[in-house]
């Protein structure tokens, strides 16, 4: 038996940095991009000795990055450990297979624990692969003699082999990954927490809701795995949107995962899942999508590849060593950031209220540049679309200058390549 399960990409329109700190909200969009999990046994039956075994196998394969890395899982304690000390392994995927088995083992009685147990017997077969949005293929494309278009990117098989790089002088050859902004990390790891808690019974992803128990269970897990793989607790808009699609997102109060970073100490795992499980998460998510007729299009400025938590931890420096300056930023963000949702939220309360008149504005509009917008706000109803969409647009622009403003404060590109 086989599981496959996915979870998309991300894109936070607004609340950049701001997200960090509650009550402080951001509007973060889902993708049609999409990591994809696939887990299924390496052996097909039990042998018959395998009672007395303690550990089990583990193989991660990344078609993508031509890397597989093996593992022996303890049933004992949950750890997880590589085979060859040579293999790098993927910390976020090793953290998703821990906390998903520790989950399953925690949710289950001692039947169902029997029964994990020769499942997890079997070994553990994981592959992943992301769509080709997530990494940068701009040296492939150039390489081919191709344009840096769209249509050059569709070329592209799916799943395409990521570029490798030349050899360097030790004749390491390593893999380049060029990401793009989408949140790859908290994708793959929410895809494999869901592919993993399905396989073993703990959840049930076949028919569900955004309101399901079931997606809260790899909301938790998923987050939690996140978190101490990447080494901090972030404000975890990304690996939310994972689980649950496009959202108005308050991040939780970081003390839930108080227990997983003393896991890191050597706290037992089961008492850190049980802790997590039964914690608070006070995170607030409301159900948002952009106004009807609105696309979301996103482009490569660069070659691709920036450190979050570099980029945050310059503007954090920034905060502290010119509070007043930041402060006044921060005001002047998050008024920009409500005035956009306000803006989004009245377009789609136009276009339920009269559909035929908001259509009509958004088609006229959507070929002219936005200077010409207002010329055509002839009929009131009409009239009042426009003025959303000019509304809209000017608070997105005011974000961006204050982005860019922060940024150069910083002394980091925040908002640099957005005009």
């Amino acid at each position: 038996m086989a599981v496959v399960a996915s979870a998309p990409g991300k894109v936070l329109m607004t609340g950049g940095y701001l997200v960090l700190e509650r009550p402080n909200a951001g509007i973060v969009l889902s993708t049609n991009a999409r990591f994809y999990a696939i887990v299924k046994p390496l052996c097909e039956e039990i042998k018959p000795d395998s009672w007395a075994w303690v550990w089990t196998d583990v193989k991660l394969t990344s078609p993508q990055l031509s890397r597989q890395s093996n593992y022996k899982l303890s049933l004992k304690n949950l750890t997880l450990q590589t085979v060859s000390s040579s293999d790098s392994g993927n910390p976020f995927v090793e953290h998703a297979v821990q906390y998903a088995v520790a989950a399953a083992h925690a949710k289950f009685d001692k039947n169902k624990k029997d029964e994990l147990h020769k499942l997890l017997l079997q070994g553990l077969d994981i592959t992943i692969i992301g769509c080709n949005d997530f990494y940068s293929y701009r040296n492939q494309i150039e390489a081919r003699g191709l344009p840096l278009a769209p249509e050059s990117l569709a070329a592209l098989p799916p799943f395409a082999s990521i570029t490798f790089n030349a050899e360097n002088s030790s004749g390491e050859c390593k893999p380049e990954v060029a990401k793009t902004g989408l949140g790859s990390s908290a994708a793959m790891t929410s895809a494999v927490v869901a592919a993993l808690l399905h396989y073993f019974g703990a959840v049930n992803l076949s028919h569900l809701s955004t309101d399901s128990s079931d997606l809260d269970v790899v909301h938790m897990i998923a987050q939690s795995a996140h978190c101490i793989a990447q080494g901090k607790v972030g404000s975890g808009f990304d690996v939310s949107s994972a689980v649950y699609g496009s959202q108005r997102y308050v991040r939780f109060s970081p003390d839930v995962l108080s227990s997983a970073q003393v896991a890191v100490k050597g706290m037992p795992l089961d008492d850190v899942i049980v802790d997590i499980l039964n914690g608070k998460w006070d995170h607030e998510r409301t159900k948002f999508s952009l106004p009807p007729l609105m696309s979301l299009l996103l482009g490569e400025p660069g070659t691709g590849g920036s450190s979050t938590p570099s980029m945050v931890g310059a503007v954090k420096k920034w905060q502290k060593s010119d509070p007043q300056n930041a402060r006044e930023t921060w005001t002047k963000l998050s008024e920009s950031n409500s005035t956009l949702e306000r803006q989004f939220n009245l377009l789609s309360k136009l276009a339920e209220e009269n559909w035929d008149v908001y259509k009509h504005a958004i088609d006229r509009c959507s070929p002219l540049k936005a200077d010409k917008w207002i010329e055509l706000g002839t009929e009131p109803r009409e009239e009042a679309v426009v003025k959303a969409l000019l509304g809209a647009r000017d608070a997105m622009l005011g974000i961006r200058n204050l982005m860019r403003l922060m940024g150069q404060a910083a002394g980091v590109p925040v908002g640099s390549l957005c005009h």
